[in-house]
């Protein structure tokens, strides 16, 4: 099932829908994504049924949002595909490498993306995002895939001036709009394995990045098993699984993102997010 957060003109607050074909139904749920995913196991069977009705409007009489508006936490991983980690002069990590991204930086999946006023080295990541759906601690990898809810697009937008001149991350991956997620969420019981999907990202139609969520170097269920020994990881929280190369920054001469261009992240049977590029005001 595809599952998205949306907003219309006859509608005071956002909505959820289901994307079937060019069409999305609302669900009649009450709540937000992260209250419909807790209580997933008892609203399932009705929606399955609603989602094979004729009810519904057009696509594109709706705005899509991001699925997630405030995740409780979102973590990205760095460093986890061998042709990224080969750009960025880089070894091959021992560990797994984390960052988190502020709530804030959440954006939807056709919103702009916008430039800082304090550095304009704005860089692309496109990346699988996974969408945990039960209280997780302390799991095995083995047993992970029953503690995602799902997947979505992901582009894990970097300011690389702030990302680099500290050792930690977290600033430069924490702007405003740096975190467009969507268009809408896949269960994972659509996806046979999240580990054999093509992933790509154009900038203003040329193709810049180009892999296989095989090429990862810590599978999703690692990622997953080894937060969930240092926190608990409840419904609706983030993780932005790694990015293949081909970045910005590793071009030569460096090709940073400016005002007007447009950002296309795609991952096979997930769908694509699109940008616009706008310099902050």
């Amino acid at each position: 099932m595809k599952l998205a957060t949306y907003k219309a003109n006859d509608l005071a607050a956002p909505a959820l829908g289901i994307i079937r074909h060019d069409w999305i139904i609302p669900t009649g749920f009450f709540g937000t994504m992260i209250d419909l995913i807790s209580r997933w196991d008892e609203e399932k069977p009705s929606l399955t049924s609603l989602a094979k009705s004729d009810q519904g409007q057009p696509l594109n009489s709706v705005i899509l949002m991001a699925p997630v508006l405030r995740p409780g936490k979102i973590f990205a991983i760095g460093l986890n595909y061998a042709d990224h980690i080969a750009e960025s002069k880089m070894d091959v990590p021992a560990h797994q490498v984390w960052f988190t991204k502020a709530q804030t930086s959440i954006n939807g999946p056709y919103d702009n993306i916008l430039i800082p006023k304090v550095s304009a080295f704005v860089d692309y990541e496109v990346e699988l995002v996974a969408i945990i759906g039960t209280r997780a601690k302390n799991i095995s990898k083995e047993d992970a895939h029953r503690y995602i809810f799902g997947y979505c697009v992901g582009n894990d937008v970097t300011e690389r001036f702030w990302q680099h001149r500290t050792p930690q991350w977290t600033l430069g991956k924490s702007f405003d709009t740096h975190a467009p997620i969507g268009p809408w969420i896949t269960t994972s019981d659509e996806l046979a394995d999240p580990h054999d999907l093509t992933i790509s990202c154009q900038v203003n139609d040329q193709l810049r990045q180009h892999s296989s969520t095989r090429q990862l170097v810590f599978n999703i269920f690692e990622q997953v098993e080894h937060l969930s020994q240092a926190m608990t990881l409840e419904p609706g929280d983030l993780i932005f699984t790694g990015t293949p190369g081909g970045v910005g920054a590793a071009m030569d001469p460096r090709q940073f993102l400016k005002p007007g261009d447009v950002v296309t992240c795609t991952i096979e049977k997930l769908g694509s997010i699109k940008n616009l590029l706008a310099a902050e005001v």
